[in-house]
């Protein structure tokens, strides 16, 4: 195929804001290189996805400057609040603009009904605008449909895939556990915390690896807990170091509020380590289930601080419970796919938007 233009946030190489859309986004174009196609990326700085006027009129040129029928692909946190930018350009490229959504933006926690209102309305009008819409589950892709009505053979799910790893020796088996996720208040580490305090009688340290964008009260809530050292925040991780947190982890704990895949599952299950999470959104999809029908995992309601207690009780003092999802993640491991596969089916999605072109 010809040409592949791919539009990203400006911070998706900075190792001081990682995140599974940057991830994603990094594995994504690398893999699309390795399979021998064209591929330009063009990062675009800015606030998104709320930019400022100087960088919607960047984008708005780097758009323009681009071949009529080029394919482009744009990271939906640069596209979908600004559709005064997208919409006249998707209709200049002739049917040959994809959108690739990680996240909804009105699905962010904490956002003021007003403004979630807002970008909801912008992000629809944007994705009415693209010929094609990538989502990153098959949750997602069906919310997307729903939600935004848009015509189903036009949105395509494209999980992201993860890297095989050794398996993780642990510490005891039991008490080393670990959260992996930015500090927001959608992935849920306050009621983690509150949830660890019901349990405080018990063996255990808890690390939440993670970015802090910055000093939110939220943070500083989470700063001031009851639990001294044994819950941490560490900030951001990513190579060895982000490997090692893994390595020597004994359960990964995921308490997110929304989620439209949860990478860091499938990280940990790559290593052979069980996951506690709550069963929104695509995470029940995300853990899966083992070839033996078994789940590598529990699955609580999200926001219970009672039930997250409950499941880290039980697994703190439940031997057979930690065998059972020890085994039933390493079984897991050897069904998850890899980043080729991911690149694979993205190019696919482009190569059928071309032909229609």
């Amino acid at each position: 195929m010809s040409a592949i233009y791919v539009i990203l946030p400006g911070d998706v190489d900075d190792p001081a804001v990682p995140s599974g859309g940057n991830t994603y986004d990094r594995r994504m174009c690398d893999g699309l290189t390795a399979a021998g196609l064209d591929v330009h990326e063009i990062a675009v700085g800015g606030s998104w996805p709320r930019p400022d006027t100087e960088a919607r009129a960047v984008l708005g040129h780097l758009l323009s400057a681009l071949p009529t029928g080029s394919a482009v692909l744009l990271d939906g946190l640069v596209a979908c609040g600004v559709p005064e930018v997208i919409v006249p350009q998707a209709r200049r490229l002739s049917l040959s603009l994809s959108v690739l959504v990680h996240l909804p933006l009105a699905d962010e926690t904490g956002l003021p009904p007003a403004l979630a209102a807002e970008l909801d309305a912008l992000e629809r009008e944007t994705l009415h605008a693209a010929s094609s819409v990538i989502a990153t589950s098959e949750w997602a892709a069906r919310r997307l449909i729903r939600h935004h009505g848009l015509a189903p053979h036009r949105v395509h799910a494209v999980t992201p895939g993860v890297d095989r790893a050794p398996l993780s020796i642990g510490t005891d088996g039991m008490s080393r556990l670990v959260c992996v996720a930015n500090v927001t208040p959608r992935k849920g580490q306050g009621v983690l915390a509150q949830a660890l305090e019901t349990v405080a009688d018990l063996r255990w340290t808890c690390e939440c690896v993670g970015g802090i964008r910055r000093e939110t009260k939220y943070v500083e809530r989470l700063r001031e807990h009851r639990l001294g050292a044994r819950f941490t925040l560490t900030g951001p991780r990513s190579g060895q170091a982000l490997a090692t947190t893994y390595h020597t982890a004994d359960l990964l704990v995921l308490p997110s509020r929304a989620e439209t895949f949860g990478m860091v599952v499938t990280e940990a299950l790559s290593r052979g380590v069980p996951v506690l999470t709550t069963d929104v959104d695509a995470l029940p999809d995300t853990v899966g289930v083992a070839p033996d029908g078994s789940v590598p995992g529990m699955l609580v309601p999200g926001d219970d601080v009672e039930a997250l207690g409950s499941a880290l009780r039980r697994w703190l003092t439940d031997a057979d419970l930690r065998k059972r999802l020890r085994t039933s993640a390493q079984l897991r491991r050897d069904t998850l796919t890899g980043w080729d596969d991911t690149a694979r089916r993205i190019a696919e999605v482009l190569q059928r938007q071309e032909a229609a072109a």
